[in-house]
């Protein structure tokens, strides 16, 4: 029986949902995006992020992590915001 290498997909979302807001910060720092735009885009996502942290369900190590990248966009946000 062959064994089953890849990651689960809570990890695979929380690596897809952090590789977008680190995108998003390069793309601001660039001003390679608007401000409205990214402001819009992180509103998603951590709308996206506190549903699944909602979720009672979810293992407390993959709510610990959603929950730190939530912090990360929401002070991502706030630099934002000063615009």
């Amino acid at each position: 029986m062959a064994t089953d290498n890849r990651p689960n997909d809570g990890e695979h979302k929380l690596e897809n949902l952090e590789a977008a807001v680190d995108h998003l910060h390069r793309s601001i720092e660039s001003q390679s995006i608007a401000v409205g735009a990214a402001k819009g885009i992180l509103f998603s996502l951590i709308e996206t992020l506190g549903a699944l942290i909602g979720d009672p369900d979810l293992p407390e190590h993959a709510r610990s992590g959603y929950e730190a990248l939530r912090d990360k966009a929401n002070e991502l946000r706030g630099g934002l915001d000063r615009h």
